[in-house]
């Protein structure tokens, strides 16, 4: 006779990791649908691409500039896909680079003026779409929502460290 360490698990541990699954990808569901809705919009609105305007956001959060190895971390991409960013971005005058005079290896990634200009353009619209992506929402669920992914965030980063 099996003992209970050994006993497959109950219909309501089994309902519970099956429910587990439908949140994550419900999750992923809908991350993905609004991630395709920006992607389109910034592309017809503004002939530009989400990874170049997450780019931008992270330089206009950091006026003082990053280092392109900051820069991956915070994209959470390669060196190399933050490099052909930037060198893009460089050539239409939207960011430049600067030499760090601490290390002659490594240089800072800034926003223009013209950058500045237009990534304030871009992020007053990209926030306008947001908040009529999720507008199916009222306030209330919308707080709801945001306190459950904090604990949820807060269970992840906790099992990370």
């Amino acid at each position: 006779m099996p003992t209970s360490a050994t006993a497959r698990p109950s219909n309501d541990a089994r309902h519970d990791e099956h429910e587990a699954l439908r949140v994550w990808l419900r999750m992923l569901t809908c991350t993905n649908l609004i991630e395709a809705q920006l992607r389109t919009r910034v592309r017809t609105s503004f002939d530009s691409t989400l990874p170049r305007f997450d780019l931008m956001a992270q330089l206009d959060r950091h006026p003082e500039g990053l280092k392109m190895s900051e820069l991956s971390r915070l994209l959470m991409v390669t060196g190399g896909n933050v490099t052909g960013l930037t060198d893009t971005l460089a050539n239409e005058g939207l960011v430049e680079r600067h030499d760090d005079p601490r290390d002659r290896r490594s240089f800072t990634v800034m926003l223009t003026a013209e950058g500045k200009r237009r990534f304030d353009r871009m992020a007053r619209e990209h926030e306008q779409w947001v908040v009529s992506l999720l507008a199916g929402l009222d306030q209330t669920e919308k707080r709801q929502m945001l306190k459950l992914l904090d604990r949820l965030k807060a269970h992840l980063s906790a099992m990370a460290d």
